[in-house]
């Protein structure tokens, strides 16, 4: 087979296997090889729905895509060039994904009797009973190998098991001309205290890599050119991550201590271990009990003077409800963290979907309106947690930013900012009696946010809690004190619209079709709507940051397009809420509600639809 190189502007390569055969552990280091080499990547971790599966079943299967290239990458990429596949439920549950001129490597060892009909296949032949023969199929003895490789290591057989993805990760750094060094200097640092799992690990990966430059089924390597990216410093960083650093950002520049008070959840967890690790930033980090006592915690500390946060999911969002109108109603900066995923309840915990719009709306007893910001890319986090830690502090109004799985676990090149570069943030603070007695809930006209004391302030005594105030903070149970004090919060929040910027198009400000999305699903809209305007088709986008409220000049960007399509992960509760509060026109909607994110094509074919 003659050998050939393909030079391309990018490419897709989708590592899948057992949840313990370390697919998302290969992938990462792919990706942060490439990025690396100044490849633009985009990845999608795909966590299996039960991770306590049975091994070798398809419902235990995990999955890493990681898209590479030398121009804008927006996207973990639909199909993939070249797919992995550690054992035959790997193969099946993925080989839809496969494009059909992909390669498709598979540990032949694992495709034996017992394997194969674990995975649920009726015949012996898996690749004829998925129909895949035109696929480049390539079965290396990968297990075999890795034994082979470390048999004289002194590592336990379990250990040396374990290290076959390491093999699997040489093999693909042959096949797309990735140097070594970044993978080798990682695993000396990973393993600084066990210098031998080191070696062999080294070992197995230069092994890989000659295997696969040593034999002749694979019939091309990849070679996908740095990207041209605006000077900077870079580095590879997730959403939760920039979540976390976005929040210390914002504490820093506001001279307000962090305080996270939360319970683990996924795929949130990682959020508060990134937090627990800067305690020299001034990071404060409770890990409660449960995910009451984790908001209940935060607004405390809010009251103490803190910026508080909390992270959660969606049925950890259900459960903070009735604290999040407390934080509503005694009126305190809070930041609340909602990465969103699939289904109700426990639902499918590790899969993406955009599910929790309305619960983030209208998910609480009373009159309660809460500010809703959503992050719309992994490197988009820091900056979504930044001006949501910035509106809580300086609107005195607790704020909801929705993330999902997707970005939370999804990773890009980031280029590090300079902090000289964002906003001041201001809280109204008060350190002295302006009046006596103090009257808490004295609002600035601008703003309409009471003022911060702090407790032990002298002067400025006075209390917080669930039942309703007037504004020297004295209960009340007055009707029309209720009514006026509501009505004076749901402002505060609508007048946030004066500070958020407008809504900005992309494409043309008027055409036939506008295609409206939040969250992150903008990856796939946008290169979706660059490929229709490609076409000369006229189609625009408008992305979303900014749910509640929405920014002033949505009106105005709606009343120029002929015919306006929601698309979202979710059976179509922005495209509802839209209905609510810009009625006079009508809505499109193309909705997924499978755990996955969008196909660029399932957009594409939906906008031809209505054009």
């Amino acid at each position: 087979m003659q050998h050939k190189v393909i030079d391309t502007k990018e490419v897709v390569i989708r590592f899948t296997g057992d949840s313990g055969d370390g697919m998302q552990l290969t992938g990462t280091l792919f990706a942060d090889a490439s990025a690396l080499y100044g490849n633009d990547i985009s990845t999608f971790p795909d966590f299996p729905a039960e991770i306590r599966a049975p091994q070798g079943t398809v419902a235990g299967v995990s999955g890493f895509q990681v898209n590479i290239g030398s121009g804008e990458i927006l996207t973990p990429g639909d199909f993939c060039d070249v797919l992995v596949a550690m054992n035959p439920a790997a193969l099946r549950s993925n080989a839809k994904w496969a494009k059909p001129s992909a390669t498709i490597i598979l540990d032949s060892d694992t495709f034996d009797e017992k394997g194969i009909k674990r995975a649920g296949f009726t015949t012996d032949d898996p690749v004829t009973e998925l129909k895949i023969q035109d696929r480049h199929i390539i079965f290396a003895p990968i297990t075999s190998l890795t034994k082979e490789s470390l048999k004289d290591s002194g590592l336990d057989s379990k250990s040396i098991l374990r290290s076959k993805n390491i093999f699997t990760l040489g093999i693909c750094y042959y096949m797309f001309n990735r140097p070594l060094d970044s993978t080798e200097e990682y695993l000396d640092k990973k393993f600084r205290k066990n210098p031998t799992v080191a070696e062999a690990n080294k070992k197995v990966l230069r092994d890989g890599f000659n295997y696969a430059g040593n034999i002749h089924a694979i019939p091309n390597t990849y070679r996908v050119q740095p990207a041209k990216q605006e000077k900077g410093t870079y580095r590879y960083i997730n959403g939760n991550q920039a979540t976390a650093w976005g929040l210390i950002a914002a504490s820093e520049k506001s001279g307000i201590p962090l305080f996270c008070g939360s319970y683990p959840i996924t795929p949130a967890t990682s959020i508060l271990e990134e937090l627990a690790l800067r305690k020299d930033l001034n990071v404060k980090t409770l890990q409660c009990e449960d995910e009451i006592a984790g908001i209940c915690t935060a607004i405390g500390a809010a009251y103490a003077g803190n910026l508080a946060v909390t992270t959660t999911s969606g049925p950890g969002l259900s459960l903070k409800s009735e604290a999040l109108g407390l934080a509503m109603i005694t009126e305190l900066p809070l930041v609340v963290v909602d990465v969103q995923r699939a289904g109700p309840s426990t639902g499918i915990p590790t899969k993406t979907e955009q599910t929790d719009l309305y619960q983030a709306l209208y998910g609480r007893n009373g009159e309660c309106p809460i500010a809703i910001i959503a992050a719309h890319s992994p490197s988009h986090c820091f900056d979504a947690a930044f001006y949501s830690a910035k509106y809580a502090m300086e609107h005195m109004m607790p704020v909801l930013l929705l993330t999902e799985g997707f970005l939370g676990n999804g990773s890009e090149p980031w280029k590090i900012p300079a902090m000289k570069d964002y906003p001041a943030i201001n809280p109204p603070l008060i350190k002295e009696p302006e009046e006596t007695p103090f009257w808490p809930f004295k609002r600035d006209s601008e703003r309409m946010a009471r003022r911060w004391a702090f407790p032990g302030t002298k002067g400025l005594e006075h209390r917080v809690g669930g039942l309703e105030k007037n504004n020297n903070g004295s209960v009340s149970s007055d009707p029309l004190v209720h009514e006026r004090m509501v009505a004076e919060r749901a402002e505060k929040v609508a007048r946030l619209a004066n500070f958020i910027p407008e809504q900005k198009v992309i494409g043309e400000e008027s055409g036939d079709v506008l295609v409206v999305g939040w969250g992150g699903t903008y990856g796939h809209l946008y290169t979706a709507v660059k490929e229709l305007q490609g076409e000369g088709k006229s189609v625009s986008l408008a992305h979303f940051d900014y749910i509640l409220p929405l920014p002033k000049n949505t009106a105005e960007i709606f009343s120029k397009f002929k015919k306006i399509i929601v698309c979202e992960l979710n059976s179509g509760q922005f495209a509802n809420y839209l209905r609510t509060q810009h009625q006079k026109f009508n809505y499109f909607q193309h909705n997924k509600v499978q755990g996955q994110p969008f196909i660029v094509k399932e957009i594409y074919d939906a906008v031809n639809a209505i054009l």
